[in-house]
């Protein structure tokens, strides 16, 4: 990634050493979304011909090159000049990232509202890089060249004028309209991409029946959804801002764009492949969402429709659609060097790059966000439980609240807490809740031989008694604990509290992400020897826990022998298992038993057990105790170099999260932020 700092966004021209932040920021975006790799470069010239020559010798090294923050009308000619120069793609993000994801929710919001590409009436507001490049990508794509109004600071760009550079008189209409405002009536269409307020809400009056409004000014659109609509309800309407639906976010292009031209070895991006990628998040947001997208956004209605006309940035399935579509259409047009003759088998490699769960665990950080939750931590005082609650409540997860004494404020000042009083502490010896917690759990326990003064003992000297009441007295929505002794213990005392879930008993999932797959491991926390019946439970939340997760879920139950081969004596539990799913027609993939050699060995699977029901790598193993679950979690945690999260506690009618003692700060912050989605999910399903 190239740049020369002469536009960087919302800073203006601050030299190439000042592009630098977003220039790494970018990297990152780069890696995170795509696994592509990126070097960026600042080039300290303004002059074109300097920049253009510096950028051209560096071939040999990369596969690519994206331009950022670059001035027009200079964009314009360091880009054509470098296409032409260079056998590798030249791509310059500002201008056409914008005008993917822009035609994507073009086509989306013409779909809804029974329009065409070949007969809407398009007014483009802004004549800059982003504008252009928008400007010609739909033209390409079917908007006729007559039907489109460009407007500048000046004004309509038209015929008449004598002001205009080569790029822009490209674009001049034969029109009367000398202003914004007379561009617009009737029109079909608004394209923003110039400054806050420039479009007023007379002028969306004036526009044709439901108007499609892109108002993408940064930090501030060029109208304020509510006020466009106020005038016009029947407006769709998108910006460039997080805050509002149908957001234009160039993280939904570039780094899958690039994806898929590396891929294939392409020697540029051109029309064709960006069309592709437009058609491919355009038919991506008419697919269900799935239900952790629509939580990281605030619990919106997150299916097809006016207000969702464009793919969240999150969505894990944006990676094989786009790169596919794009590395497609490059071989299509002759312009991919290394063909792929298997384009199914390579969107599987395109699944398998990008670790989904690290994605959905993104997902659940931002669903905590959008609803924070009151959680209990309920060993308030250890200082790695009160890292992980300021870290909990400084990234907007929600409210902790912490089980111990007041010391527990000076704790936090000590921690660099400059207002400690405001986190609430609950103390279980003198908190005005005890009586509150002493008479549930005694109406709980009076006839199982337990007396209110052992009780009162209980709640005062143990908070985990105490936490899973205020828990379970919806004094907050879920609660975790674990670091100061043993995990079975720290479960049975919260079991004496909070129920088993109706016909469950409880579990625990490990999952082991490495770098290209994520692996469920089941039961690792509660039962010694399940049975048959137990089994199949295990089975059947785990996978759907491994779909919350972002994974399509197979499960192997494993054993040390592989379908009977050698012959062993505690396999039929395994066996009944299967039986059970088999007569509940389960929506899911699952086998055994198997070894764990050949269940996370697709090869093998074909060549040795063809008729496995498998139609990949098992991701979810059911173990067959809990020794061996336990002992294959924490081997894989100190050997294997994985990150190994967990266990998850399923089966609890209140989301109580029990910690390993040996767990971080940052791992307690996960599993509260899991607990706190349990919350939220046990609540939409109440």
């Amino acid at each position: 990634m190239i740049s020369n700092g002469t536009a960087i966004l919302g800073l203006g021209n601050l030299g190439a050493l000042a592009s630098k932040p977003v220039m790494e920021g970018k990297a990152v975006l780069f890696k995170r979304f795509a696994d592509v790799d990126l070097i960026d470069i600042e080039v300290a010239t303004e002059d074109c011909k300097a920049f253009i020559d510096a950028v051209a010798l560096l071939e040999p090294s990369f596969g690519g090159i994206n331009l950022e923050d670059i001035a027009a009308p200079d964009c314009f000619e360091i880009e054509q000049t470098l296409k032409e120069r260079m056998n590798i793609p030249v791509f310059h993000d500002d201008q056409h990232g914008t005008a993917i994801i822009t035609a994507a929710g073009l086509i989306n919001a013409c779909h809804l509202t029974g329009r065409d590409f070949g007969s809407i009436r398009v007014v483009v507001n802004g004549a800059g890089a982003a504008a252009i490049a928008c400007t010609e990508l739909i033209k390409a794509m079917g908007v006729r060249h007559g039907n489109v109004i460009m407007c500048d600071r000046k004004g309509v760009i038209h015929k008449g004028r004598t002001d205009l550079d080569q790029w822009k008189s490209a674009h001049a209409a034969e029109t009367d309209a000398r202003t914004l405002g007379e561009a617009l009536v009737g029109a079909d269409v608004f394209l923003g991409l110039s400054a806050a307020g420039a479009l007023k809400p007379e002028m969306v009056e004036g526009m044709g029946a439901q108007p499609i409004i892109f108002a993408m000014a940064n930090p501030d659109p060029e109208i304020r959804p509510e006020d466009a609509k106020e005038v016009r309800p029947d407006s769709i309407i998108a910006t460039g801002r997080s805050d509002y639906p149908n957001q234009v976010n160039n993280v939904l292009g570039f780094p899958f764009i690039f994806r898929g031209a590396l891929d294939v070895r392409a020697t540029r991006i051109n029309d064709e492949m960006k069309i592709a990628a437009a058609h491919a998040l355009a038919e991506l947001a008419r697919e269900p969402v799935p239900e952790e997208v629509a939580a990281a956004y605030g619990g919106r209605s997150q299916s097809f429709g006016r207000d969702y006309i464009i793919p969240a940035p999150f969505d894990p399935r944006l990676m094989e659609v786009v790169a596919s579509a794009v590395a497609e259409a490059a071989v299509a047009t002759g312009v991919a060097q290394k063909p792929i003759a298997d384009m199914e088998s390579y969107r599987t490699t395109l699944r398998a790059r990008l670790n989904p769960t690290v994605t959905v665990l993104s997902l659940a950080y931002e669903a905590a966000r959008a609803n924070p939750k009151r959680v209990l931590f309920a060993e308030g005082e250890e200082p790695n439980v009160l890292r992980a609650a300021i870290a909990f409540k400084e990234a907007g997860y929600g409210t902790p609240v912490l089980v111990g004494r007041e010391e527990v404020y000076d704790q936090l000042r000590e921690l660099g807490v400059e207002h400690p009083h405001e986190y609430e502490v609950l103390n279980s010896r003198n908190s005005p809740l005890v009586g509150r917690a002493v008479e549930h759990i005694y109406k709980k326990h009076q006839r199982h031989g337990l007396l209110q003064r052992e009780i009162e003992r209980m709640v005062n000297q143990d908070r985990n008694y105490f936490s899973a009441a205020m828990l379970a007295l919806g004094e907050g929505d879920a609660m975790i604990t674990g670091t100061t002794r043993p995990f079975s213990q720290s479960l049975k005392q919260v079991r004496t509290i909070i129920d088993d879930e109706p016909g469950a008993t409880p579990f625990g999932v490990n999952l082991v992400v490495a770098r290209h797959q994520t692996v469920l491991i089941a039961d690792t926390a509660v039962t010694e020897r399940p049975e048959a019946e137990q089994l199949a439970a295990i089975a059947l939340r785990s996978a759907g826990f491994a779909r919350r997760m972002g994974l399509e879920p197979r499960v192997a139950f494993i054993s040390y022998t592989t379908f009977g081969n050698p012959p062993g004596v505690h396999i039929e539990p395994l066996r009944g298992a299967v039986k059970l799913l088999d007569g509940l027609r389960c929506d899911f993939e699952y086998e055994g038993e198997m070894g764990p050699d050949v269940a996370l060995n697709y090869e093998m699977q074909k060549r040795f057990y063809p008729f496995s029901r498998l139609s990949g790598p098992a991701n979810v193993l059911v173990m067959p105790g809990l020794q061996s679950a336990n002992l294959t979690a924490k081997m894989l945690r100190e050997l294997g170099g994985e990150s190994v999260l967990g266990p998850y506690i399923l089966g609890l009618e209140l989301p109580v999260q029990i910690a390993p003692m040996t767990a971080s700060a940052s791992d307690l912050v996960t599993l509260a932020v899991l607990a706190a989605l349990g919350a939220r999910e046990q609540r939409a399903n109440a």
